[in-house]
């Protein structure tokens, strides 16, 4: 069974951890790991239909973001990877310079130190300096950038069809099997 932790920071886009985790609930030999920051609960609020407890209940185990001491902030415990889904540049940042804050850059540092996939979906626009600066380390390091910019040839039709391909793409990445969004079929020359 693979491990798999979600973590939801307080950038706009909550809905990709939030459909990251509904996609992982209907694969059985997936473990969730559930940490949402304090403005994720406050976003999901406002840019979903769902409460922050409902996208709990989607996950296997829940973390308080406050808790340091929690099972993935160690490296013992053995986890299989990590998506932060929104990233915001405040976690993209913390995690950049190894400023374990709070629950989720910490359990991203782990990531990082024992060398497990670890996968940002930022979520910004315009980017600065600064922010390509940080992506552009973590990149270095070995996380994997994955920003939510949806494709176009596979004609999306309404915003859970982008959702999809998104959460596509991160389950790709985690090298989980799936069919949730449309894949490239190649063109006839």
């Amino acid at each position: 069974m693979k491990k798999i932790i979600i973590g939801i920071s307080g950038a706009s886009g909550s809905i990709y951890g939030i459909d990251l985790l509904k996609k992982l609930k209907n694969i059985t030999d997936v473990e969730t790991h559930l940490v949402m920051s304090d403005w994720a609960k406050e976003n999901i609020k406002l840019e979903t239909s769902y409460s922050p407890e409902e996208v709990e209940k989607m996950a296997d185990f829940i973390y308080d973001n406050h808790h340091m001491g929690a099972a993935i902030a160690s490296g013992s415990f053995r986890i299989d990877g990590m998506v932060i889904a929104p990233a915001s540049m405040k976690t993209v940042a913390g995690i950049s310079i190894g400023f374990d804050e709070d629950l989720i850059m910490r359990s991203a540092g782990v990531m990082l130190k024992e060398q497990r996939k670890l996968i940002l979906v930022p979520r910004e626009t315009p980017l600065s300096a600064i922010h390509l600066e940080n992506l552009t380390k973590l990149s270095k390091l070995g996380v994997q950038i994955i920003p939510p910019i949806p494709s176009f040839y596979d004609h999306p039709q309404t915003i859970q069809d982008i959702i999809d391909h998104q959460s596509m793409k991160v389950l790709d990445s985690l090298e989980i099997e799936n069919e949730v969004g449309k894949r490239w079929g190649g063109k006839d020359a």
